[in-house]
Parts: C-alpha cells; sequence; structure tokens
C-alpha cells in the first residue's frame, strides 16, 4: 500500500493556510511596472512506495513529457528536492527523494482542471497517496 508524501513545505504551507480561515485572501504586495502580477502553482511529488524510490529518472521524464508538458507549454521549473514527514505509524522523521514543478500560471479558466489532471495520473502512475499543491500569488517578469 502506498504512503502518503507530506515534504516539509507542504507542512509549512499547511500551518500558514490552517492559520486563515477558509475563503481568506492573503495581502500580497502591489507589483511595480515591470513585473506581471500571476498566480504561482507548485506541485510536490514524492518519489517513494514502501520505502523506496519507485519513481526513475527515465519514468520522472517519461510523466513529464506526457502530462505535464502538454498542458503548460509555455513553460515550467522542475527542482530535485528532498522531502521529510514524519511517519505517525512509526512515529520516526522520513526523507524522500522529490521533484517540485513551479509553473507560473497563464491565467486560463481551466488552470486548475490541468493542474488537478497532473496531480491525478501521478498518483495512478506511480501508487501515490497524494500530490502537494500550494498556489499563490507572484510578481512575475521575462
Amino acid at each position: 500500500m502506498a504512503r502518503s508524501f507530506r515534504p516539509l513545505r507542504a507542512a509549512v504551507a499547511g500551518l500558514v493556510l490552517a492559520a486563515a480561515p477558509a475563503g481568506a485572501t492573503t495581502d500580497s504586495i502591489p507589483c511595480d511596472a515591470s513585473l506581471q502580477a500571476r498566480q504561482v502553482a507548485q506541485l510536490l511529488f514524492g518519489r517513494n512506495v514502501e520505502d523506496r524510490i519507485r519513481v526513475s529518472e527515465a519514468d520522472w521524464s517519461d510523466f513529464v513529457a506526457r502530462e505535464v508538458s502538454p498542458r503548460f507549454p509555455d513553460g515550467f521549473t522542475v527542482i530535485d528536492s528532498t522531502g521529510q514527514w514524519r511517519d505517525a505509524r512509526r512515529g520516526s522523521i522520513l526523507h524522500e527523494a522529490s521533484k517540485l514543478i513551479e509553473i507560473v500560471l497563464p491565467g486560463g479558466g481551466d488552470d486548475r482542471v490541468k493542474i488537478d489532471a497532473i496531480a491525478e495520473a501521478y498518483k495512478r502512475r506511480f501508487e501515490q497517496q497524494s500530490v502537494g499543491l500550494i498556489i499563490g500569488p507572484a510578481c512575475v517578469r521575462f
């Protein structure tokens, strides 16, 4: 049975979100004239199942080519990372190889649908219980 991926970043984000009431917005710094206000999504992907790496680099590259690139062809960033989470069953802290994808969302009405489709495809293909998701405001320039 696959276990849930709970990276430290998601835990911190969860604490921030838990402090705000549902539907509340956070204040953001206004973008100056050289920057554009956009939303940025971070997807957090664990690579382990049952304490072993299940998602190889080749598997990851294939997943990105099939699921991420077609949905966000204008670009995104992939970051190698390490997640940390507490295994409640064992009462211990575990670390796992992970990937983080950061996408400056194009602002289409279907952005969230595309993100959810990527997460669902990953969970199905690699026997994961969850994919972390953080969406927040940003000022961007390309």
